[in-house]
């Protein structure tokens, strides 16, 4: 179902955000996550003015992680920003990353490696996209286990383990309310 009929508006901002999922010939696992920021119309900044269309912010993200999730080795790269020489200087703290696991309090480590002056918020943000993007990439790529819960349940709404959803597609896991 689409969203409600809008009313009529001027375009001003946009902000395009992919990430892609991959997997290497060497059987390890990579993502990467781009964002770009724009205006339609030409936009001054204190540092100079940005034509309409042109990218403001343009970031780059690679996380190559194996099977467990655990991140090998981290990317980052700053293609346009508003102050030039500054605010790329900041990617090879992303290094950080190598060691991590995309795994419960992962956020959290991310929030406190990277959060406020200590990172570029359009590149912290990139971080959960790509994760997420992680686990979809690895379905299907790993041989299932019976005998342990799959992953997404009881991590959103649908797949509550006490739903109907987790009762008609994974009874072995389902749990009735008490």
């Amino acid at each position: 179902m689409p969203l409600t009929p809008f009313t009529p508006r001027q375009a001003l901002h946009h902000r395009a955000i992919s990430a892609r999922g991959y997997k290497r010939d060497d059987g390890l696992f990579e993502v990467e996550a781009h964002l770009q920021d724009t205006k339609s119309f030409d936009f001054t900044l204190i540092s100079g003015v940005r034509e309409a269309n042109s990218a403001i912010h343009e970031m780059w993200l690679r996380l190559t992680y194996d099977t467990t999730l655990t991140i090998i080795d981290a990317e980052a790269a700053t293609d346009a920003a508003p102050y030039v020489g500054a605010c790329e200087s900041i990617t090879p703290k992303y290094k950080l990353l190598i060691g991590m696991s995309m795994r419960p309090g992962f956020s959290e480590r991310v929030r406190t490696t990277f959060g406020g002056v200590a990172g570029c918020t359009h590149l912290t943000d990139l971080i959960s996209i790509a994760a997420t993007t992680a686990f979809q990439n690895l379905a299907g790529q790993l041989p299932a286990d019976a005998t342990r819960q799959p992953y997404p349940l009881n991590r959103c709404h649908a797949l509550a383990v006490n739903g109907a959803v987790v009762a008609q597609y994974y009874p072995q896991w389902h749990k009735a309310n008490k």
